[in-house]
């Protein structure tokens, strides 16, 4: 399931590691999150589905990787990268310098059920999952990676210029929405973004 990972060291003397992440919406902008029940200094914490690069793997091919690995969904088109973001965290048992960079992508199945990678979620420690709104992130007191998760995809979802995928399937148009999909065809024609 998980190959050897790229690893290189920080400048600091920590371990980098290099690792994709995706911010996955559901047709109500909801956002999947994993949660993690780890010691410190990670401690418990939600966040995005994602993981470490594997030797000569790009951004890109491991954050769908990733997501297929937690969620068992290979279906998923990633919409374009959002934000990038370095951190210090535990991994394999010592500190790292983690190096992020995060992906937009949706399913047009509302809260989505994750089913048959139970034996992944234990192995990788993910001790839960949910599907969260953009008010529930604003009002939790959980930890939440990337912190300022909400308005990170809210300025996505504004600045965007991918397709919006309704409840049916269909391209939203509106304020802060594409009138056409990246192919230049009306909205109502579900074309996977290239």
């Amino acid at each position: 399931m998980r190959g050897a990972r790229h690893a290189a060291t920080a400048v600091s003397g920590w371990r980098l590691r290099l690792a994709a992440r995706v911010i996955l919406l559901d047709p109500d902008d909801r956002v999947l999150l994993m949660r993690y029940d780890g010691d410190p200094p990670d401690g418990s914490h939600w966040t995005t589905p994602g993981g470490g690069l594997n030797k000569a793997e790009d951004y890109h091919s491991a954050a769908l990787r990733e997501l297929a690995e937690e969620t068992g969904w290979s279906d998923i088109a990633l919409l374009g990268e959002v934000h990038r973001r370095t951190l210090t965290m535990g991994y394999a048992g010592r500190l790292v310098r983690q190096r992020e960079r995060l992906y937009l992508a949706r399913t047009d199945q509302a809260c989505r059920e994750i089913r048959g990678v139970e034996a992944m979620h234990a192995a990788d420690g993910i001790a839960a999952w949910r599907w969260w709104t953009l008010a529930e992130l604003d009002a939790t007191a959980e930890t939440v990676w990337p912190a300022g998760l909400a308005d990170l995809i809210r300025n996505a979802s504004a600045a965007s210029s991918w397709p919006v995928l309704n409840r049916c399937g269909r391209y939203a148009t509106g304020p802060g929405r594409p009138t056409t999909g990246r192919d230049g065809r009306r909205p109502g024609r579900l074309v996977r973004p290239r």
